[in-house]
């Protein structure tokens, strides 16, 4: 049998629930993607991807201002729940 170490970590509840989510989606643990990225780590001798501060365009911020506004103000904002309201809606203009 395997030796193994424990690793304690603290994350955030939300990034932990949708990583969750998704790696399960993926039929794997997070103790499988974990393992899979310090194996990467040591493959790549460093971490296996960029660490960089991305650079949005003016659009791109502003569309996620706008997001962030209606994510916290979704009252203020008209919903639709299907491709139709939305075609009929635009045609009522």
């Amino acid at each position: 049998m395997n030796k193994t170490s424990m690793i304690h970590i603290r994350v955030q509840p939300d990034v932990k629930e949708k990583a969750e989510e998704i790696l399960n989606n993926l039929g794997m643990t997070t103790t499988e993607a974990v393992n899979i990225y310090l194996k990467q780590i040591i493959l790549n001798c460093g971490l296996p991807f960029k660490v960089r501060i991305p650079k949005f365009s003016d659009e791109m911020l502003e569309a996620i201002a706008e997001a962030e506004e209606i994510e916290k103000h979704p009252e203020n904002y008209k919903s639709y729940r299907n491709l139709a309201e939305i075609i009929e809606d635009l045609d009522n203009e």
